[in-house]
């Protein structure tokens, strides 16, 4: 099968809908499909990458969000490569203008289009004018206008499939949670790295620490977690708090750090390389998230494809994940956030532990989530069939009314 898939975000850019993304079209290439990313221009990736099937097309960034970026042409130039590579399928992953290039090339083809609904946009919108301007009843208006006659929506959880039913979204909508690469977080530990990796921020190879990784971003509340942290300390004094990612609230954030005399308990990575991250899974004791704003929890599932237990902001999508203390616990008090993490950093994984931990990977791996969406590829294709076999009968129908 020949894939498009459209995007405004993508690698370099650093995100969970790129990691998606990624995950998604190696995935559909280890099993055999023709994967082809139309995508935006970047300042550190200008040009086309054509050995690896990535497009980019011209772009700037994105209203009071400048590390993302949307496309500001191409639409013949998407149309044109579409027709080369003979796609039997567009797939969107962005609402704005690849998005919307998407549709033009699935309707100047006669193929499906399907889209993937990422991001939570009620959870954002005070980037723009501080949430004056756009409202959650705007974002309604849109998804619903956006998504009139796509074949399929791809809904990552439980809570977007309720979003989109909130919007009274009319295509079919089927739960895919995004799947994780397993054979990149469950590859053997090397222990000189996770050893070197400790030593670069002043770790000792039993140093209790927690790793929060996201971008630092305000309505991710990487504040609670550090406001947690004198509670922490008073009952485990070696306990540290690695904080990976780059975003606006940095500076906050670091401020925050400073004024509670943190600076020998909490450090900031900055961004790192993906390729990098599961060192960082390997060399932590815990993962911890106070965000509510998640649409599908990718650090969650990455963390438990490394092995290591997780304690996070309670949601839908949590309360399904972690069925046992195996995989964690999930907070919405400061209280209980203090008390997973000491339980955690107190009490190493045991074999039984790891074991209820692998049982939970099937259903998130890379594989299944490929597989699923070729599934919904294929529905969608014999739906439109149906369809225009349908019209095609009512056309002979009615030529041969006239006729009579």
């Amino acid at each position: 099968m020949n894939i498009g898939l459209f995007t405004d975000t993508y690698f370099p850019q650093v995100s969970g809908v790129a990691t998606s993304i990624k995950t998604l079209r190696d995935e559909l290439t280890a099993q055999g499909h023709h994967v082809y990313i139309f995508t935006t221009t970047d300042p550190k990736a200008k040009s086309d990458d054509e050995v690896n099937g990535i497009y980019r097309f011209p772009s700037v960034p994105f209203v009071s969000f400048t590390d993302r970026r949307v496309a500001v042409s191409g639409a013949f130039r998407a149309i044109r490569l579409a027709k080369k590579f003979k796609l039997d399928i567009v797939h969107n992953q962005t609402e704005f203008a690849l998005g919307m290039i998407g549709k033009m090339v699935a309707r100047e083809l006669k193929i499906p289009c399907l889209h993937t609904y990422h991001t939570m946009y009620q959870d954002y919108l005070h980037y723009i004018a501080n949430g004056h301007i756009v409202k959650p009843k705007n974002v309604a208006s849109y998804a619903r206008l956006y998504m009139r006659h796509m074949c399929g929506i791809v809904a990552p959880s439980e809570r977007v499939l309720d979003t989109l039913r909130s919007y009274n979204i009319k295509a079919p909508i089927r739960i895919i949670p995004t799947g994780i690469n397993l054979r990149v977080y469950q590859q053997p530990e090397d222990l000189a790295v996770t050893k070197e990796l400790r030593a670069k921020y002043g770790y000792e190879s039993d140093t209790p620490v927690m790793l929060s990784l996201s971008r630092l971003a305000y309505e991710k509340n990487i504040h609670a977690l550090i406001d947690a942290m004198p509670d922490i300390i008073a009952a485990q004094p070696k306990a540290q708090l690695l904080i990976v990612g780059d975003g606006p609230a940095r500076q906050t954030l670091e401020r925050q750090v400073r004024q509670l005399n943190l600076t020998d308990h909490v450090q900031f990575a900055g961004e790192i390389n993906n390729e990098q991250v599961h060192h960082y899974y390997k060399m932590a004791n815990v993962f911890v998230s106070a965000s509510d704003s998640e649409s599908q929890g990718l650090t969650y599932d990455e963390a438990l494809a490394s092995d290591l237990p997780i304690v996070v902001m309670r949601s839908v999508y949590t309360d399904e994940l972690i069925d046992d203390p195996a995989i964690g616990v999930g907070f919405q008090k400061r209280a209980d956030l203090v008390k997973g993490a000491l339980y955690y950093l107190n009490h190493p994984a045991t074999e039984e532990d790891r074991a209820k931990r692998q049982a939970k990977l099937h259903a998130i791996s890379a594989e299944v989530f490929a597989e699923r969406i070729v599934a919904f590829y294929r529905d969608c294709q014999d739906q439109l069939e149906q369809e225009r076999h349908e019209k095609a009968q009512r056309s002979r129908r009615l030529f041969r009314r006239l006729r009579s």
